[in-house]
């Protein structure tokens, strides 16, 4: 049954995608707020057909770590879930993501028209100034930045290191910082077909304030999201048996 959930989702979730992606058009020579309230029709029914096809729910947990107005939002990293969902719980937020992902034919034509901020990642040193200006600009503007700070996927149970680059907009941008918690690979995993029935949850931790020295500052980042991280894992694997 899980199979068959699976793929009907992945059939509708094309299908809507596709439709989509030629009635937007024409959005692109349109500015750039236009966009915004297209993306979260596009995401709501991706919502639904999770919901009604797959079985699949979520759950945000302290909305009330999440004010309006600029911060940096630091999540955990599991599935192509979250890469998404953040312009549903933020108003406007700028994605810090790799510059490849706006090459894709019009996927990568409607994300760059919400206002990431797209990295080189082989540039180096000048792709992290690149970043901070990026976000800079975003936080200026009142727009909420997020940012993986492993810089990719990681099943339940992995560990990543988490890269400098959080630390850099930490330091330089002077707003909070909210880590992300959550469980998203244990039903939608990183390279696997299937989307498994249960409530995927997101939870928003208490903020870290800007002043902390950048060497204290990553080893609490990491800390707070691993550890709620592995409680909600344990959580949805005492709930939900087959994820």
């Amino acid at each position: 049954m899980i199979v068959l959930r699976s793929a009907l989702f992945i059939i509708f979730m094309w299908l809507w995608t596709a439709t989509l992606s030629v009635l937007y058009l024409p959005l692109l020579v349109l500015p750039r707020k236009a966009m915004l309230p297209a993306a979260k029709v596009w995401l709501n029914g991706v919502q639904a057909g999770l919901r009604l096809l797959a079985g699949l729910r979520f759950e945000l947990r302290g909305a009330e770590n999440l004010p309006p107005g600029p911060l940096i939002v630091a999540s955990k990293h599991q599935s192509a879930f979250e890469t998404f969902v953040f312009h549903l719980l933020l108003n406007d937020p700028a994605y810090i993501l790799k510059r490849e992902l706006l090459w894709i034919p019009f996927f990568g034509w409607y994300l760059g028209k919400t206002g990431v901020v797209a990295i080189d990642r082989s540039a180096g040193t000048k792709a992290l100034k690149a970043m901070v200006k990026g976000a800079g600009d975003a936080v200026a503007a009142g727009r909420p930045v997020v940012i993986f700070p492993e810089g990719t996927r990681a099943a339940p149970g992995a560990r990543l290191p988490y890269h400098s680059g959080v630390a850099m907009l930490y330091g330089a941008l002077k707003v909070p910082v909210v880590p992300i918690a959550l469980n998203s690979g244990l039903f939608w995993r990183r390279r696997g077909f299937l989307k498994k029935p249960g409530t995927l949850v997101i939870q928003a931790l208490p903020a870290i304030t800007p002043g902390m020295d950048r060497k204290a500052f990553m080893a609490e980042l990491e800390t707070r999201i691993e550890t709620a991280t592995d409680a909600l894992v344990a959580e949805a694997r005492q709930a939900y048996p087959w994820v």
